[in-house]
């Protein structure tokens, strides 16, 4: 009874010790990188009439009209028209002033 009380005590002090590691450290490079996050894309409207297909530089988009998506801010990264599931003409290239911001499709047309 006494060893089984002993081996109690220890597991709950390993406990306290585990679980205390784990708080109070605040580092602020953590706040950085959710900033970073938060601005890491930007929206695209479609504010044409139609119906559009695009390919995002990771995959393809179908945007209704008044639709947005949002999109990486891959600086220098190209935004296409899809034509049945492949990339066509370029519409323009990310810069670095999109992001974080919201963009219209026909500012490109």
């Amino acid at each position: 009874m006494k060893t089984m009380k002993t081996m109690k005590t220890i597991l709950i002090l390993i406990s306290f010790i585990t679980l205390s590691s784990f708080t109070g450290i605040e580092n602020d490079n953590n706040n950085e990188l959710i900033i970073e996050e938060a601005v890491s894309s930007f929206s695209l409207v479609n504010d044409t009439k139609e119906k559009v297909s695009i390919h995002t530089g990771r995959g393809f988009v179908t945007l209704n009209k008044g639709s947005k998506t949002s999109i990486t801010c891959n600086t220098g990264k190209e935004i296409r028209w899809a034509n049945s599931g492949r990339k066509g003409d370029v519409i323009f290239k990310i810069t670095s002033d999109m992001c974080g911001k919201t963009v219209k499709l026909s500012k490109f047309l």
